[in-house]
């Protein structure tokens, strides 16, 4: 199977504006931005999608969470951000390769979607 643009990212064969990185993920700057700050948060294991995960795991996922909650206070993001997860294509899911998007500075409205 080929690399996903994010293996690209992580592997630096591709730019990206990186907003955090450590030895389980990577944050970086969506392309294609839905909010002033839309921020996608990237394991460096490769897990299609959430709907796929396993037990394994878990420690990979939760780390996600809390990566998402230093870069929003990092970012000063104080007044609330939305985090999402798509899976599969009626989500728009668009990259097979699990991330969480982090999404702020603008009011969310609820139902998303």
């Amino acid at each position: 199977m080929s690399k996903t643009i994010f293996q690209k990212i992580i592997d630096r064969e591709i730019p990206a504006k990186i907003e955090h990185e450590d030895d389980r993920c990577i944050v970086l700057h969506d392309i294609q931005p839905q909010a002033p700050v839309h921020l996608l948060i990237v394991p460096k294991q490769v897990i299609p999608r959430v709907g796929e995960a396993t037990e394994a795991d878990e420690a990979v996922l939760g780390h996600l969470l809390v990566v998402a909650g230093v870069v929003a206070k990092k970012l000063n993001l104080a007044e609330g951000f939305r985090l999402v997860i798509n899976n599969g294509p009626h989500a728009c899911e668009s990259v097979p390769h699990l991330h969480v998007h982090l999404l702020a500075k603008r009011q969310m409205t609820w139902p998303p979607g």
